[in-house]
C-alpha cells in the first residue's frame, strides 16, 4: 500500500496501482478518516490493516499530512 500526498489528502494506492480511497482530516470530529473512492470496493485484509496502521500513526503524530497554504 502506497500513501501519496495530494493537497490535504493522502491517496491510498494498492499494489495494482489503483487509487482505492483517500485519507483526510475531519476537523469537526478532530480525526483522520478513510473514504473509499467507490463504495463497491472490497479491501483485502492487508489493505485494511495498512490503512488502520496509517490512521493510527497520523492520530498519534508519528506521521503528518502536508497542508496546503493558499497564501
Amino acid at each position: 500500500m502506497l500513501f501519496f500526498p495530494v493537497q490535504q489528502e493522502l491517496d491510498c494506492i494498492n499494489d495494482n496501482g489503483d487509487i482505492i480511497g483517500k485519507i483526510t482530516f475531519d476537523g469537526v470530529k478532530d480525526e483522520y478518516i478513510f473514504s473509499p473512492t467507490d463504495e463497491s470496493i472490497i479491501l483485502s485484509n492487508l489493505e485494511e490493516a495498512s490503512i488502520a496502521v496509517r490512521l493510527a500513526a497520523l492520530a498519534s503524530g508519528k506521521y503528518s499530512m502536508p497542508m496546503q497554504d493558499d497564501d
